[in-house]
């Protein structure tokens, strides 16, 4: 899992992905020489800072969002939420300004009005705009992870695990998920005028409910505020009994990811949500089964070949 606690360590909030990115794009021409398949990459100013791996001949698309949630520092000491992290009083935050680094404590206000304002801590004023995320804080154990900001470089990767067998198929590690999404639009754009490309996975975490558990599997969505197309949803569902992976079925009425996007937008993209579940969703202590992740990683490499 050291990956992963190093992907976990860079700061990218939405807006912010760039160096998320080079990580990424850096591990990929350094690691793809070891991959079934080595993959052609597209990124670039048309692109943002999004990247595009493509393998052989792609018919599916995995879509993982690179960035987090955090804060913008504001007037008078005031945060401003990035997507919708929980604003817990002592949270440990990290960031740089002009000045230099920064590691920082929230802290709740309750107004008379019984509404709440989220300001930070510090010594000194923080420059006005500077982006804060939370403390780095990765802990294992035999059973589970528990780390800030598994959702979702656990999303991310579960993308480079299954990177390393894949041989025709497409991965795009997207920007913006948690606050608006929308980058998704050009990237599948990209991949169905060039590759026509119509099907996408979405990887990344969801929610443990009464409904879906820790250690159950993997979670297939069959729906959230997004309702995948029932004809891909129920030919997924039956690859994965095939597959002979643990998984879970998940009904939500609330929450999105890059598969909303694409629902959206305007082009015919069949999309699924397929992650693992975790608790204390959005804090700095988001908590995932390891048994489940390795459902995960299965499932996609089985789909990836399947579908």
């Amino acid at each position: 899992m050291e990956l992963l606690k190093q992907l976990i360590e860079i700061r990218g909030a939405s807006s912010d992905e760039g160096r998320v990115k080079d990580f990424i794009l850096e591990y990929v021409q350094s690691e793809s020489i070891k991959w079934k398949t080595k993959p052609t990459i597209i990124e670039g100013i048309d692109y943002q800072d999004c990247l595009i791996l493509v393998f052989g001949k792609p018919t599916t698309a995995i879509y993982a969002h690179m960035d987090s949630i955090g804060f913008t520092v504001g007037y008078d000491r005031e945060l401003i939420r990035i997507g919708g992290p929980r604003a817990i009083d002592g949270m440990q935050l990290v960031g740089s300004d002009s000045q230099g680094e920064i590691e920082t404590e929230l802290m709740v206000l309750e107004d008379e009005d019984g509404s709440k304002t989220l300001q930070y801590v510090y010594e000194r004023p923080i420059d006005r705009g500077t982006i804060l995320t939370f403390k780095p804080d990765f802990r294992e154990t035999d059973e589970y992870i528990q780390s800030p900001y598994m959702d979702n470089r656990l999303g991310v990767w579960n993308a480079l695990k299954v990177a390393e067998s894949l041989e025709n198929g497409a991965i795009v590690f997207s920007t913006y998920e948690e606050h608006g999404g929308n980058s998704v639009g050009f990237c599948a754009n990209y991949l169905l005028k060039e590759y026509g490309v119509r099907q996408s996975l979405i990887s990344d975490i969801t929610w443990v409910t009464h409904g879906v558990v820790h250690g159950g599997g993997v979670a297939i969505s069959m729906r959230d505020s997004g309702l995948p197309r029932r004809k891909y949803l129920e030919r997924i569902i039956q690859l994965a009994k095939l597959s002979g992976v643990q998984f879970q079925l998940e009904v939500e009425s609330a929450g999105g990811s890059d598969g909303t996007m694409l629902q959206k937008s305007d082009l015919p993209i069949d999309w699924c949500f397929i992650g693992a579940p975790e608790d204390h969703v959005h804090t700095p202590d988001e908590k995932v089964v390891k048994y489940d992740i390795m459902c995960m990683v299965e499932l996609y490499r089985y789909l990836m070949q399947h579908l």
